[in-house]
């Protein structure tokens, strides 16, 4: 069956191998993907990195939004932070990311299906065992942290469309 990808990835059914508890997850997860390679897709590095009003520059939203939820996902399975997760995290802060625009996109989608492999393997009888959260050891549960990265993800999208319109002008016809 061939799907309208201008339909909502949450009306398209069930996505294949995914625990129906986990359903709302990888359907997030996939709309923010096909929303940021929607949004991003031919931007010029000035675009990419400019910061409109001191705002995050669309750059910085497709970084974080990577690395972010593979730091989650890392939470989820209850393991810590490796080294190259610190070390992109100080490069998050630091702000100096090089990388185009193709680049992130990429990175945002291999995330995604990162995450997608890992809930095809979540149990869902797992979903209320608990997890602590970073450093401060912040309590929450696999179910908890996986709505966060989803959440998360499509927040940073929504910003990432924001930004793009404004830098750009550019404007979405399927958002009518």
């Amino acid at each position: 069956m061939v799907m309208n990808t201008q339909t909502e990835v949450w009306l398209r059914g069930p996505v294949y191998g995914i625990p129906p508890l986990l359903m709302p997850v990888a359907h997030a997860l996939l709309q923010a993907k096909e929303d940021v390679a929607r949004a991003a897709e031919g931007l010029s590095d000035d675009a990419l990195w400019t910061r409109p009003g001191g705002a995050a520059s669309a750059g910085f939203h497709l970084f974080h939004m990577a690395q972010s939820l593979d730091r989650l996902m890392t939470y989820a399975r209850g393991e810590t932070l490796t080294d190259s997760q610190r070390v992109a995290l100080a490069l998050e802060k630091s702000g100096e990311i090089d990388a185009g625009a193709d680049d992130l996109i990429e990175l945002v989608a291999t995330s995604v299906e990162r995450a997608l492999r890992q809930l095809r393997c979540t149990a869902e009888q797992s979903l209320t065992i608990e997890r602590r959260i970073g450093r401060s050891m912040m309590p929450s549960t696999v179910l908890g942290v996986l709505f966060h990265a989803a959440e998360h993800t499509t927040r940073h999208a929504g910003q990432l469309i924001t930004t793009v319109k404004v830098v750009t002008g550019r404007h979405d016809p399927q958002e009518e």
